[in-house]
């Protein structure tokens, strides 16, 4: 059984600007990206790097989502209607920073994880060498994280301090 993950674009934005976009990527794991989300990052500047890389193949084909009438009941962005509907139909892991689109995946029975959570997944499957340092940087190209929300995962999950 494969893992499949179902991406957002903060997610992808975020990790492209830092150089770790490949952090989404594992053995066994299966990458979708909504055509939704894809319309939106290809709506982006030339020059941003997740949109140069999902020009480039990154992802595969988008992919085409049935909306599921229970997420549109939220109220959410076309971005996260499309990856809660298409994580809910594969029986994915729906990978969203938006607190509430991550409040209403869950409701759903949608495994989530954000951004932070695919550094701490590398992190444990020792593909980089500091989750800190790539959630650094992360923070220094605009992401919003809560120092404390950093400080307890770095530390209740890998042992590892924030910088």
């Amino acid at each position: 059984m494969s893992d499949i993950w179902v991406v957002n674009a903060s997610p992808l934005i975020s990790l492209a600007r830092v150089g770790h976009l490949a952090l989404l990527e594992a053995p066994g794991r299966v990458l979708l990206v909504p055509e939704a989300v894809a319309r939106e990052v290809l709506a982006g500047p030339t020059t941003d790097p997740a949109r140069q890389a999902l020009e480039t193949g990154f992802g595969g084909t988008p992919a085409i989502t049935a909306i599921d009438l229970r997420v549109v009941e939220w109220g959410l962005g076309a971005g996260e209607t499309a990856v809660i509907s298409h994580a809910i139909a594969v029986d994915g892991t729906a990978v969203l920073d938006d607190g509430r689109a991550r409040t209403a995946a869950r409701v759903l029975g949608v495994n989530v994880v954000g951004t932070l959570g695919v550094v701490l997944s590398a992190r444990k499957q020792q593909r980089i060498e500091s989750a800190a340092k790539v959630v650094r940087a992360l923070r220094d190209a605009g992401m919003r994280l809560d120092d404390d929300v950093i400080r307890n995962a770095l530390q209740r999950v890998l042992g590892e301090e924030w910088l």
